[in-house]
């Protein structure tokens, strides 16, 4: 099988790492509009074959997309990020402008691939490529909510002093502020974590957990990638090898949840159709209340890119 990673910066790059490492795949193409860097951190990569003992092969390119023909998968985390000053207007603006074009790039050589998108803003990204796509919707995805629960999932294990092995977690909603993590969903070896910490402490580590990107960002002064490089070569691997498994993804919804024609972080089975089941858990009246708040939160934001007029 053959991989595309669109946008060899700090997560486009731990991606394609992160699946030569699982060795599942045969080839991963890294392309980056800037000359030579795609070409450098491929070679980068391959060199740590003999030591790390994979034979996926990683190949570079500065933006020829014929490289990428015949991909299973594309991952796009092509985009700029907010810059002081820049409104969010203006970044929807900016990054919507390319993730349209690499997007109809990638489906030109590879119609038939399915796409997930890491660029942000994340859910808005997301409707980006599906409509510049013309795929159907199972095809196309955003990487969102298993980098947000992974964070709680870490979270929780520092605080309870376990590994964060036997931590399982559900989040659901937006990538944002408005994400909407569910305790209730939450369990330690099979144990609700409820019966393990108390409710001001979880609740501290459910608002960490939401703005647990822009800690990074305030520490580092740019954005996480290591997590969420991992986090959509996961989604890689679970399509690469029909596992299926059910995770947390920016998926269109058209009925579930009481909720149609959005793009809303929910729990998918993840195989090799791409999407191939929505699953609906059951909320409380409270849940369902945060997962509607994040979902009009996310509402503005696509209607910011509908205006543009771009499709």
């Amino acid at each position: 099988m053959k991989i595309s990673v669109i946008g060899a910066g700090n997560v486009g790059s731990t991606v394609a790492n992160a699946l030569a490492y699982k060795d599942i795949v045969k080839e991963v193409v890294l392309l980056d509009i800037k000359e030579g860097v795609a070409e450098g951190k491929s070679l980068d990569m391959w060199e740590t074959s003999p030591i790390e003992m994979y034979g996926t092969m990683i190949t570079g390119s500065t933006n020829d997309y014929t490289k990428t023909a015949g991909s299973d998968v594309t991952v796009i985390t092509s985009g700029i990020p907010r810059k002081p000053g820049m409104s969010r207007d203006d970044l929807i603006a900016t990054n919507a402008k390319i993730v349209k074009s690499v997007t109809e790039q990638v489906v030109k050589h590879s119609p038939d691939t399915i796409i997930i998108v890491v660029a942000n803003p994340l859910d808005v990204m997301t409707y980006t490529a599906y409509k510049a796509s013309g795929l159907p919707s199972n095809k196309v995805f955003g990487m969102a909510g298993i980098l947000d629960t992974a964070r709680y999932r870490s979270f929780l294990a520092m605080e309870l002093n376990v590994s964060p092995k036997d931590i399982q977690a559900l989040l659901m909603g937006g990538h944002g502020d408005t994400m909407v993590p569910l305790p209730r969903y939450t369990t330690v070896a099979g144990i609700p974590v409820t019966e393990m910490i108390d409710s001001e402490k979880l609740d501290a580590i459910v608002q960490r957990t939401k703005t647990g990107g822009g800690e990074i960002v305030k520490l580092m002064g740019t954005s996480a990638w290591y997590a969420p490089g991992a986090a959509a070569a996961q989604m890689v691997e679970a399509i690469v090898k029909d596992e299926p498994r059910i995770f947390p993804c920016c998926t269109w919804l058209t009925g579930e949840y009481g909720l149609n024609d959005i793009y809303l972080g929910v729990p998918v089975k993840l195989g090799k159709n791409g999407i191939e089941e929505i699953l609906e858990v059951d909320l409380n009246e409270d849940e369902k209340a945060m997962l509607y708040q994040s979902a009009e939160a996310v509402r503005g934001v696509m209607g910011v890119l509908d205006d543009m007029d771009l499709f």
